[in-house]
């Protein structure tokens, strides 16, 4: 009888082990969002119409916080289902909501939707530059620092239009919120690409007040597309202006980030010709004397003449090159310093990093100035030299 009851005991043990978790909840009990658009406070029509019915609560409209749900046929990789209407229906709904606190908005969803949303795979963050000058950074990302449900590795964006239509599309099985994580692989390619801003690392950005960039999103004719970056004003946490493509490589370059890219002159005959950038490295370095600052930058690159439409340059002479090597390294040159100008004139801030390398090479000097940097980086000297060197001209025929 005991060696019984004690097989039975452990038959109900192990029962009990394989039905699951008990506090579990069921995935198709839920709604996973995957992408948040916040914009501009304005009541989407169908929140004026239940208004009008008497749907309301108090509440300003500040933000309009929109979220990319992924049905759960989506999910389970069972995407292109066939609606009642015959067409094809979307891997994604997007739902949106305006007013003052983004939780409460989120759940306001709850008593539209018939499964709660949930922001454990939460993948991107856009925010559009009007909002991001009304309100700051921080009042926008506090939500979403503090809730455990949403991961530190959610990338965020800003956006120069409409922030919700960055996450709509008109191509069949396609997720905005994923196609636009996924584009981040293309810095294999191009320096335009910028090194995803992380909530993790944001909030260490807000913490410290120091002024940085996000990548810009646009929208055009259906598409997306990485466009410059929009600058982020430490002491303020408002958004202040944008960087354009051009200005978005030497970013990446002066940072180390960017390893790849072209740069694109014109030769004496007024015809284009490109260099391929094969490596880039930058080293800077920060001196002091008194209060004058200065950095001293080093920028190397190695790559190949890669195009050109003047038919009388097919030369591949080491005199050649030279001559080539030195039309792409005042072209390098233009760039950076066009750059320089606007974030020590035009926006006076340092959203390049070179608060950092002061503080690493010159601790004394970065405790001095470090609650005024951004006004003292618009007057430090940057000084830059170019080692520019084409290695091969590609496969051509003699």
């Amino acid at each position: 009888m005991v060696r019984r009851s004690a097989i039975v005991a452990l038959g109900l043990l192990l029962a009990l082990m394989m039905s699951g978790c008990w506090s579990s909840k069921e995935i198709e009990d839920l709604a996973l969002y995957t992408g948040l658009a916040l914009d501009v406070g304005e009541p989407a029509p169908v929140e004026k119409e239940f208004e009008e019915k008497g749907g309301t609560y108090s509440k300003q409209n500040k933000v309009v916080a929109t979220v990319q749900v992924v049905p759960i046929k989506s999910a389970s990789g069972s995407m292109g289902q066939k609606g009642g209407g015959g067409g094809q229906q979307k891997p994604f709904s997007n739902v949106s909501g305006a007013g003052d606190s983004i939780l409460e908005i989120f759940r306001q969803f709850s008593i539209r939707r018939d499964r709660p949303i949930i922001g454990h795979h939460l993948k991107v963050i856009i925010i559009s530059a009007e909002l991001l000058k009304r309100q700051t950074i921080s009042q926008l990302m506090d939500f979403v620092m503090r809730d455990n449900d949403i991961r530190p590795s959610t990338m965020v964006y800003i956006s120069r239009g409409t922030a919700r239509d960055t996450l709509t599309s008109n191509q069949p099985n396609e997720i905005p919120s994923f196609h636009i994580m996924g584009m981040i692989r293309n810095q294999s390619r191009t320096s335009k690409v910028l090194s995803p801003v992380s909530l993790s690392k944001l909030d260490a950005l807000t913490y410290s007040k120091r002024s940085f960039v996000l990548q810009n999103l646009i929208k055009g004719d259906g598409e997306i597309e990485f466009s410059g970056a929009g600058i982020v004003k430490g002491d303020t946490g408002h958004w202040i202006g944008f960087l354009n493509q051009e200005d978005t490589e030497c970013l990446a370059w002066l940072n180390n980030q960017g390893k790849a890219g072209a740069i694109k002159a014109y030769d004496s005959s007024g015809e284009p010709m490109t260099y391929e950038i094969k490596a880039m490295e930058s080293k800077i370095k920060a001196k002091a004397d008194g209060d004058n600052i200065t950095f001293s930058v080093k920028l190397s690159t190695e790559g190949r003449f890669i195009e050109t439409w003047n038919d009388g340059d097919n030369s591949t002479s080491e005199e050649f090159a030279e001559k080539a090597g030195q039309i792409f390294k005042a072209k390098l040159a233009n760039m950076m310093q066009a750059l320089i100008d606007k974030l020590q004139t035009e926006y006076q801030c340092d959203a390049a990093g070179f608060g950092e390398k002061l503080a690493i090479q010159q601790p004394a000097v970065w405790k001095k100035v470090k609650d005024h940097w951004d006004e003292t980086f618009s007057k430090a000297k940057i000084e830059i030299t170019y080692d520019l060197k084409i290695t091969d001209f590609g496969s051509i025929t003699e």
